[in-house]
């Protein structure tokens, strides 16, 4: 972990679950080096976490608002954390 690595605390609204969200978000993750995770919330949310160089998880976070082709973004939420050293991103059933 750098001085430079960020975290962002995401929560995604809308048409996200059933759309293949969390695998597609794991692969734009995968894609751009991030660690952290995605999971789905019992209240139809998906909740993801992204750690890593500033401009990936500002990409990250960007395409959290439109995500994979069939979802439909309503609303997102994003909260700023302190770096926790993550590594790898996984999926969370």
């Amino acid at each position: 972990m750098t001085a430079a690595t960020l975290r962002r605390h995401v929560w995604v609204d809308g048409v996200v679950q059933g759309v293949f969200f969390r695998a597609a978000t794991a692969e734009m993750a995968d894609g751009l080096g991030l660690a952290g995770w995605v999971r789905n919330l019992a209240d139809g949310r998906v909740e993801a976490v992204f750690e890593g160089p500033p401009e990936s998880v500002d990409a990250a976070v960007a395409w959290c608002r439109r995500g994979p082709r069939r979802a439909v973004v309503e609303r997102v939420e994003v909260a700023e954390e302190a770096a926790e050293g993550a590594r790898g991103f996984r999926v969370i059933a």
